[in-house]
């Protein structure tokens, strides 16, 4: 894949055969309204639902060979879903207002105006979506335009796909540490603004004999624990052993995703409890153990 608008390797051509189906220009209100339809009732007149676990995408690029080849990339990273693709300015600021993205992949060449200038744009329009520049842009004021904007990351062309996987995740990283912390002391604040500079190769691999699989499951369980959790009531849940259960929890208090508050009975040893931090999720679990 080139940078713009060159020719797609057969490697990615071949990566993305999934999608051939869709292949040709698709337009914001054509993709925009093939996916509404497919979210939400025409008669509600409401916008797209997506799933609470899922951070939709909308795929900004001029070259729609280029766009279909990031779609391919970006569906193969969970919980992201592409929502729609665009391939001007004007096509991205009416798919925002109607499929409501999560997050937007811009590109900064386009054919009716600079992408930089749509972020503004869509800030004024009242869209909260997140944006992540993915150009062949390499000047250094189009650098610090898309930092004064708030952009979440600046990936160049051509890429690979895990280049672009890196960055999702640790994209979601972070934004499930902003919707999911609480604010208690600055020590809070701190741990939420370094996830922004960690890497996500910087999150430690999961000990040997642990799966990936489990590992999801009873943090996902921790989260939504109303409270603090047992080892065994975690076990309960899950459906995985009481030893199982509390070796996961210790490892999420060891790399502080988890906090241990200690309940004293009658007799006994004091019953250890977990409560979720936010510090790791699922989704940067290390690749290299990933399946």
């Amino acid at each position: 894949m080139t940078g713009r608008s060159g020719s797609v390797d057969a490697t990615a051509t071949t990566g993305t055969a999934h999608a051939a189906a869709t292949a040709g220009r698709a337009t914001a209100t054509g993709t925009a309204h093939a996916a509404a339809t497919a979210a939400t009732p025409a008669a509600t007149g409401a916008a797209p639902h997506v799933a609470d676990a899922a951070i939709g995408v909308l795929v900004v690029d001029d070259d729609f060979m280029v766009a279909r080849v990031h779609r391919a990339f970006v569906e193969r990273v969970a919980p992201f879903r592409v929502v729609g693709v665009a391939g001007t300015g004007e096509e991205a600021l009416a798919a925002a207002g109607e499929l409501r993205p999560g997050l937007i992949l811009l590109d900064l060449y386009l054919p009716d105006v600079f992408g930089l200038d749509v972020i503004p744009r869509l800030r004024a329009a009242g869209h909260d979506c997140d944006v992540m520049v993915v150009s062949a842009a390499r000047e250094a004021d189009a650098v610090r335009g898309a930092v004064r904007q708030g952009v979440v990351d600046y990936l160049l062309k051509p890429f690979e796909f895990e280049d672009l996987r890196v960055r999702l995740e640790r994209y979601a990283l972070q934004r499930g540490r902003l919707l999911g912390t609480v604010v208690r002391s600055q020590a809070d604040v701190d741990r939420v603004l370094a996830g922004a500079a960690a890497p996500a190769a910087a999150v430690p691999a999961l000990p040997k004999g642990m799966s990936v699989e489990t590992a999801e499951l009873v943090e996902r369980t921790l989260r939504e624990a109303d409270g603090t959790l047992s080892a065994s009531e975690c076990a309960a849940r899950t459906g995985v052993s009481r030893v199982s259960a509390r070796r996961y929890l210790e490892y999420f208090h060891t790399v502080g995703s988890a906090e241990v508050s200690l309940r004293y009975g009658v007799a006994g040893r004091p019953e250890r409890r977990y409560r979720f931090r936010g510090a790791v999720t699922g989704l940067a679990l290390p690749p290299a153990v990933r399946p």
